[in-house]
């Protein structure tokens, strides 16, 4: 395995460890006090737009299909994990056991309401990511790094956020009553996120070239 196939696994695995994260913990909302404002969201949406930063990296190096496959890929993995923990649930607690059945239920029992949500979501927002990026680097004639790359997300996360959002209401796991609210803080944060990240795309940016050059000349 070359420098450039171990990059591209790394991003992958990466990009599942985040999106099943979110779908782990979005159930503990937080107060985020920052100096010009103080978000309320899930604690699932932290990182969650790190995910479009790897999708594009992953564009960028290894074009529209490779994006694709990671995305199916953590699809496939998160309908393995939503079988895995239904299993779990339903198997009966011992009475030593610190974390009895109702716990765990609470904890981990609408992870599959979660995984729905996320999957539409994850799917067409990513989608929409990659053919977005693309088209600004066809437009930009590969330059303007940062403007791909965060014109590309902006558009996506919206997108992204109103339906997992949506879904959770739908659902009944947040109230219709902060559903605007919740859009709001969530799409602002992981604009605000996103923003600030853009140092880090660069340095992924340098550092796949570096490694993938160095494949090219051994």
């Amino acid at each position: 395995m070359n420098n450039s196939e171990k990059i591209y696994t790394s991003l992958c695995i990466l990009f599942i460890s985040l999106i099943i994260l979110g779908n782990l913990i979005y159930q503990k909302f937080i107060h985020l006090q920052l100096p010009f404002h103080q978000f309320q969201l899930s604690a699932g949406a932290m990182l969650y737009p790190l995910t479009f930063l790897i999708t594009a990296l992953i564009t960028e190096f290894y074009g529209k299909e490779k994006a694709q496959f990671c995305i199916t890929l953590s699809i496939f993995i998160n309908i393995l994990i939503v079988i895995m923990i239904t299993f779990m649930d339903y198997l009966p607690a011992t009475e030593w056991s610190k974390i009895d059945d109702a716990t765990f239920h609470r904890m981990f029992g609408y992870y599959g309401v979660a995984f729905i949500g996320s999957i539409v979501a994850c799917y067409i927002s990513q989608a929409v990511d990659v053919r977005l990026y693309l088209m600004l680097r066809t437009l930009t004639q590969g330059k303007y790094l940062w403007l791909r790359s965060n014109g590309s997300t902006c558009i996506s996360l919206f997108i992204d956020t109103f339906i997992i959002i949506g879904a959770m209401t739908a659902f009944g796991i947040f109230s219709s009553d902060h559903l605007w609210e919740l859009i709001a803080d969530s799409y602002s944060w992981k604009l605000f996120f996103s923003i600030c990240c853009t140092p880090l795309f660069y340095i992924g940016f340098a550092s796949i070239k570096n490694f993938c050059h160095l494949d090219k000349t051994h």
